[in-house]
């Protein structure tokens, strides 16, 4: 079973990481950066890391040392450790969870959220960050997609919440830009051969890549195209050329249906 992408993550542009912005004490994935996002009328993008003791938080890095007061890997902390952890920037805002987010945003602006690759190498080895965001997700109203890099992590939201939407975060998979996945497997992942195995209903492609031929098939197919990461109106412009909605950073979308 595969649910349709709600239509709200074709009309709204998306806030990558929310409408972050260290110079107003706004930073990425941070309740202040997503109030902002719904005060805009923006959808919000944002990423999910694991902490020790199983809980899905609401961080982008797997190391702490850019964007928080602490030091070490996210994995390596507990929830009630990572709450207290402030974000740098962020005027007394600290790491959040899953779970005090959806309850901020209560299904006011759609949340499109990225569940970090959590093998290493876009492996199998996954599964208690899918469980744990399927869990808090429970009851929720609001317009969510999950998606993620590692096949194997969208393969297992199919299994755990088949209900949900869920696409494939893609990308152009240079093996220079890459280096911890390896040649081979870039080669794999960058034909995108795993869309049907694992029930997905879109892709969020890398921008800079968006011509490439395993994107216009995807399209033509009407598989709802994603891309990410927009940095200026310029960039936008081109980027509707080929994608439905853009993930955006750095300037304010204009862009109304």
């Amino acid at each position: 079973m595969t649910s349709d992408l709600p239509a709200a993550f074709l009309r709204q542009p998306i806030t990558h990481r929310a409408l972050h912005d260290v110079r107003d004490g706004r930073p990425e994935n941070s309740r202040a950066a997503i109030l902002a996002a719904i005060k805009a009328g923006y959808g919000v993008e944002m990423d999910l890391q694991l902490s020790s003791d199983g809980r899905a938080m609401v961080f982008h890095d797997y190391n702490l040392e850019r964007l928080a007061e602490g030091a070490g890997l996210v994995a390596d902390h507990t929830r009630d450790q990572l709450r207290s952890i402030p974000l740098k920037g962020g005027d007394g805002e600290c790491i959040p969870d899953l779970a005090e987010i959806l309850d901020l945003v209560d299904g006011r602006v759609p949340l499109l959220i990225e569940l970090k690759d959590q093998d290493g190498n876009m492996g199998p080895n996954v599964g208690a960050l899918e469980r744990d965001t399927v869990e808090q997700l429970q009851g929720y109203k609001g317009d969510v997609a999950l998606m993620s890099f590692n096949p194997h992590s969208v393969a297992a939201l199919a299994k755990l919440a088949p209900e949900l939407p869920r696409g494939i975060t893609t990308s152009g998979y240079d093996p220079v830009k890459w280096t911890e996945l390896g040649a081979e497997t870039c080669d794999h992942l960058r034909a995108i051969p795993d869309f049907d195995r694992v029930g997905a209903c879109f892709i969020s492609h890398e921008m800079q890549d968006l011509a490439r031929e395993r994107v216009a098939e995807l399209r033509a197919m009407g598989v709802p195209i994603l891309c990410w990461t927009v940095t200026s109106a310029e960039m936008e412009t081109e980027a509707r050329k080929i994608a439905h909605n853009v993930t955006f950073e750095r300037y304010l979308s204009d862009f109304a249906t």
